[in-house]
């Protein structure tokens, strides 16, 4: 579903689109830059805990056997122009996968709209910084 206002989706007028990945914590240097390399330049970047399919890990020491069933992890957020969302999932899915259950998942949303605070500046004038992925050649 497109929110984008009809007068802007007919000037050309790219949407703004949320990236949110949930990816193992060891992945999380190999994955800022891979997508520093290809120009992505702002992120946010949490500590979550959770569990997928694989209910957690079993881990067997001296004293028996225990379950972890929320096991850490790290959630990247992005923001950035519609048209760079698959280079940006597909680098993604490059630099986190190991091949393994628990490797993470990636979500895409759509932004009705954003805002630099100490500006005002609201869209893709919020967005664009030098160097970023926007700015840069094909």
């Amino acid at each position: 579903i497109c929110h984008m206002p009809h007068a802007e989706r007919n000037r050309g007028i790219t949407m703004t689109m949320k990236i949110e990945a949930i990816i193992r914590e060891e992945k999380l240097a190999d994955v800022k830059d891979a997508l520093h390399q290809i120009g992505i330049v702002g992120m946010n970047i949490f500590e979550v805990r959770g569990h997928g399919r694989q209910g957690g890990i079993t881990l067997t020491g001296r004293a028996g056997s225990y379950q972890i069933d929320m096991l850490p992890r790290v959630q990247l957020n992005i923001i950035l122009s519609d048209h760079n969302v698959e280079k940006t999932i597909q680098t993604i899915r490059d630099a986190a996968q190991t091949g393994n259950r628990g490797d993470g998942l990636i979500f895409v949303y759509p932004v009705a709209d954003v805002i630099r605070i100490r500006t005002g500046e609201r869209g893709r004038e919020a967005l664009t910084y030098e160097g970023d992925i926007d700015t840069m050649k094909a």
